[in-house]
């Protein structure tokens, strides 16, 4: 009996390091196998293959005195452990690479805004907007081409004359395009226009009677110049307003219609005047001075 007893003993002792070595053996194989799966992808991917002694090294576990003595009752032979120990020479290793900083990109300077030089300012003065002597308004220069288109006459001729009329009327106070209105009705333009009644140029003035308004240094043919023509034009049609009070009838002296009730020629003058006012792009607003008329 105890004999049996201890064979018995033996025996579970003898199965107990057996199935220890079998799970030892079956996780060394999976750990094998994890390892050159992991070996295979690298190498796949262009890198260095993975030795298993870059992973790890599995300690031997050393068995025990009675392991070893039912193993050795059992008639088993044992394989001692083999120490993992290996030279430098045997190990396989990807070397490490030194870090290093991504090189900074350069950093470009600010862009300035870009302003261009202004020049020519100096020459207007103090008033950016101010005109050119003898350049037209905006107005004039729409009406200019009107005139050029309806009435057939060149822009170099009709130029000098819109050009003093904006001159003369901002002068004595009356608007431009009534003074175009009148040459419109008196001339159509014409500045070699000459009357029945010896009446000259874009105006029609009678030199006889406005010859105060010339000057005593004028030739007899003054009055074709369009710029003096203008000029005196507008002197006769401001003298007629000093005298009667209302444009109305300074038009009527300006015309020698001052006997005429229905005022005729003012109605003419200042119909085309609204018309030029529409070419103009201007709002066909009276005058403080047409209101009173």
């Amino acid at each position: 009996m105890k004999h049996a007893t201890r064979f018995n003993a033996l025996a579970r002792r003898t199965g107990g390091a057996a199935t220890s070595l079998v799970y030892g053996a079956l996780f060394s194989a999976g750990l094998l196998g994890t390892v050159h799966m992991v070996a295979a992808n690298g190498a796949a991917d262009g890198g260095a293959p993975l030795q298993f002694s870059d992973a790890f090294a599995l300690p031997a576990a050393e068995p025990t005195t009675s392991e070893l003595s039912m193993v050795s009752g059992l008639g088993l032979r044992v394989t001692p452990p083999v120490s993992p120990a290996v030279t430098l020479a045997d190990v396989s290793y990807t070397p490490s690479v030194p870090f290093r900083r991504a090189t900074e990109q350069p950093v470009e300077p600010a862009l300035k805004a870009f302003s261009p030089a202004v020049t020519g300012l100096e020459v207007l003065g103090e008033d950016p907007f101010a005109q050119d002597e003898g350049e037209l308004s905006i107005e004039m220069a729409r009406v200019r081409d009107w005139i050029t288109e309806n009435y057939r006459v060149s822009e170099t001729a009709i130029v000098p004359a819109l050009a003093a009329a904006e001159a003369s009327a901002q002068e004595l106070g009356f608007d431009p395009l009534l003074i175009v209105a009148m040459m419109a009705v008196e001339s159509s333009f014409n500045p070699r226009a000459v009357s029945n009644m010896g009446a000259q140029g874009l105006m029609q003035v009678i030199p006889r009677y406005h010859q105060d308004k010339l000057g005593a240094n004028r030739g007899k043919n003054a009055l074709f110049d369009p710029e003096v023509n203008v000029r005196v034009g507008t002197l006769v049609l401001h003298e007629g307003l000093q005298r009667y009070g209302s444009l109305q009838r300074a038009l009527q002296y300006y015309n020698g219609a001052l006997k005429d009730p229905q005022a005729r020629y003012t109605r003419k003058v200042m119909s085309l005047k609204k018309r030029l006012m529409l070419i103009a792009g201007r709002d066909v607003v009276r005058t403080s001075l047409e209101q009173a008329s």
